[in-house]
Order: C-alpha cells, then sequence, then structure tokens
C-alpha cells in the first residue's frame, strides 16, 4: 500500500523551469556558447521548454539534443538484455557551455553517465546540471546548478514526474510505501 502527494502542479512546474532558464542565462552571462543536453526520457522535453523561455527573454535559439546515456550506464548488468542502441551527439560540444537536463537527480548515477557521454563527444568549457526536482541521497560528489525544488525523501519514496508529453499532464507525485 502507498500513499501519494502532490509536491508541484503545472504552474509549480512552469515557474520552476521559468527560473532555471533565467539562471542559466544570468549565470552565463548570456546564450551564445550554450547547448542543452536533454537526458532521455523526461530531461527532453524539460529541455525544450527551457529553451522556448530562453528564447522568449534572449531572442536566441538555443541548441537542444536528447542525450541517451543507456550505454554509459554503470548498472547495465541489471537491466534487460534490449540490445543497446548508443546515440553520437550532433552538436559540437567542443569549447560550449553544456547544460544536462533532467527530471530527477537522485544518486548521481545517471548525472555520471551523462558526464561521460559528453566528454566522448568533445571537451566543454563547462557542464551544468539542470534538474527540476533534487531529492538528495547522492552517491557520489554531484551537485546541480539549478534546481527546480529541493524534495528531501526517504530511500523508500518513489518521485514521479508526469510530463504532458509522455502522461498528459504536468504534475510532481510523491509516493510513499506504508
Amino acid at each position: 500500500m502507498s500513499l501519494s502527494k502532490e509536491i508541484m502542479d503545472e504552474k509549480a512546474i512552469q515557474r520552476a523551469l521559468t527560473r532555471i532558464s533565467h539562471e542559466i542565462i544570468e549565470k552565463n552571462k548570456g546564450v551564445e556558447d550554450v547547448i542543452l543536453l536533454g537526458i532521455k526520457t523526461r530531461g527532453i522535453p524539460l529541455a525544450y521548454r527551457v529553451a522556448k523561455k530562453i528564447q522568449e527573454v534572449e531572442n536566441i535559439q538555443v541548441p537542444v539534443e536528447i542525450l541517451d546515456i543507456t550505454f554509459y550506464r554503470d548498472d547495465l548488468e541489471k537491466r534487460s538484455s534490449q540490445p543497446i542502441v548508443h546515440n553520437k551527439l550532433t552538436i559540437n560540444v567542443q569549447d560550449k557551455i553544456v547544460v544536462l537536463v533532467d527530471d530527477v537527480i537522485f544518486t548521481g548515477r545517471t548525472c555520471r553517465a551523462a558526464l561521460d557521454a559528453v566528454m566522448d563527444a568533445g571537451r566543454p568549457e563547462y557542464i551544468q546540471l539542470a534538474v527540476l526536482i533534487d531529492r538528495g541521497h547522492r552517491e557520489l560528489p554531484l551537485r546541480p546548478d539549478f534546481i527546480g525544488k529541493n524534495v528531501p525523501t526517504s530511500k523508500k519514496e518513489i518521485v514521479h514526474v508526469l510530463l504532458k508529453e509522455y502522461d498528459g499532464e504536468d504534475r510532481v507525485i510523491l509516493e510513499k510505501s506504508l
């Protein structure tokens, strides 16, 4: 049995993404060399939403690309035996400011895999991390640069990010096991 609690509604998600977009602009003194990489799956629509908000403010279209980190996961042996598809980036990251975008940061292992994937593609000037939810419990020394909401959780709790592009609605739910 479990209990669910909404921790962000559609408006809260919009406000968080607006704030993250402004923080990216401010931290990088503009967005001329910024590239957004949406970590598959829910980081992708979030990256496109951030790019749209940045364009509204700066009138500059920031490149967005999908980053599939499946090949770089350190838990592949724990997963099913599906064929691994490794996508190379089509955007040149050399000397660029790369902002990784994801829905939730938990242990940091997804972020580590994303860092490996980016470094295999080139040597960016900086790599930054933007997440909608930081739930804590890091197993690696990684910290996001841009955070939509900090949500203290237990390891038994689950954070579900629902996005219109995949789920038909925008909400973040915290599920507690009883």
